[in-house]
């Protein structure tokens, strides 16, 4: 599995997703098929230049006599009866059950009596599912940068509406996505594309440290005098770079010290990397810890271990710091200390087993159930794990 990293510093629509994905290398007919078999449309790609900068786009064209105005149900009931892939139905559900939400929290009524205006046309339709099938057809993790929304009004079936237009902020709330206003007073991101980006992303962030293997750029139908105005897909391996991650840091002087284990065993089930306590010595000569959690490059486990450092301790502030990470291949299995199995965790450089570290806890285990003291049966277990090395 690859990283794509999605640009939306010019907004985001449906069909500039997908003039991004064919750009990128998805092909035509992953889309445009997956798309004709929820609604009768056509999709079709060509590029641009937009000052300066070829750009894709795509065209979705449905019947002339369509009727837009589809409540949740009925899109449902297409999406339900179509001939897709399980995965695309499945993606292109959450997206529409989002959008479908966050209409009703807009207009004060449930989801399933929502009526879609342009988004329940078929081109709008075709927009999701094709969207959908295109980043299933590229099966990577998805990170969505900072997305700009725009500013100003625009029109809508209810007449002229704030941008960011009610139902894309409800769709960002508690998403944990990054957004901004501006950078011009134009809708720049639609519904359609906030809920298929916040249905979509694995994670929120900067651009991923990879190795990049390809780019895309889609544009919509709207030119913006002097801008680019094209999302960006970014697609890579991360397997192929060290890793990227950061260490979030705090000093605390005030917290009963018989509560850090618990602390550092909340972080690790929370999804560090590492945790770890240092006793420094504050002003005034107040002993004092530094907690350090080693988090990986996930704006969303980034974002639960604050959380837990700010609920579980005093901190009331974090220090957020980049490291590099290398880290040698591990493997596990299995050795037999005094009858019973204790895994060892193997490390390898360069196809050779460089070390061997018995799991302490099934060492504890040995040692109780059968009355032999920890420190032989530790012994044992490291004996039997060093002849595990190349």
């Amino acid at each position: 599995m690859g990283d794509v990293w999605v640009d939306a510093s010019s907004g985001a629509s449906g069909d500039m997703l997908l003039a991004a994905l064919h750009d990128l290398g998805v092909p035509a007919e992953v889309m445009a098929d997956a798309a004709r078999a929820v609604a009768p449309v056509e999709i079709t790609f060509d590029r641009e230049v937009r000052h300066g900068f070829a750009v894709g786009r795509a065209h979705v064209r449905g019947v002339e006599d369509d009727v837009p105005h589809r409540t949740w149900a009925d899109v449902r009931e297409l999406l339900d009866g179509a001939d897709l892939d399980d995965a695309v139905r499945a993606t292109a559900h959450a997206a529409f059950a989002r959008l479908a939400e966050a209409e009703g929290r807009v207009h004060g009524t449930g989801a399933d009596d929502v009526h879609f205006h342009e988004v329940g046309a078929h081109d709008a339709i075709g927009d999701v599912v094709g969207v959908c099938a295109g980043f299933g057809w590229l099966g990577d993790r998805v990170t969505v940068g900072p997305i700009a929304l725009g500013g100003g009004t625009a029109r809508s079936a209810h007449g002229e509406i704030p941008v960011p237009v009610p139902a894309v902020l409800h769709l960002l709330t508690g998403a944990g996505a990054p957004a901004h206003g501006g950078p011009v007073d134009v809708e720049l991101c639609t519904p359609t594309g906030a809920a298929l980006l916040t249905t979509l992303a694995d994670g929120y962030g900067p651009m991923p440290a990879m190795a990049v293997t390809g780019t895309g750029a889609g544009a919509g139908s709207r030119v913006l005098p002097g801008r680019h105005g094209a999302l960006r897909l970014v697609r890579g391996d991360s397997g192929s770079v060290s890793s990227v991650a950061v260490v979030l840091e705090t000093n605390v002087d005030d917290l009963d010290p018989r509560v850090w284990p618990q602390v550092l065993a909340r972080l690790l089930d929370a999804g560090a990397s590492d945790a770890w306590l240092t006793p420094i010595l504050m002003k005034k000569g107040r002993p004092a810890h530094t907690l350090h959690v080693l988090c990986p490059n996930d704006s969303a486990v980034q974002a639960e271990l604050e959380r837990t450092v700010f609920t579980e301790t005093s901190a009331i502030g974090l220090r957020v710091v980049p490291v590099g990470k290398t880290a040698l291949s591990r493997t596990e299995t299995t050795v037999d200390v005094d009858g019973h199995p204790v895994r060892v965790k193997l490390a390898h450089l360069d196809g050779r087993v460089v070390n061997a570290q018995p799991e302490h806890d099934d060492v504890l285990a040995v040692a109780a159930a059968t009355g032999v003291p920890l420190k032989v049966v530790l012994a044992h277990a490291t004996a039997a794990a060093t002849d595990l090395l190349a």
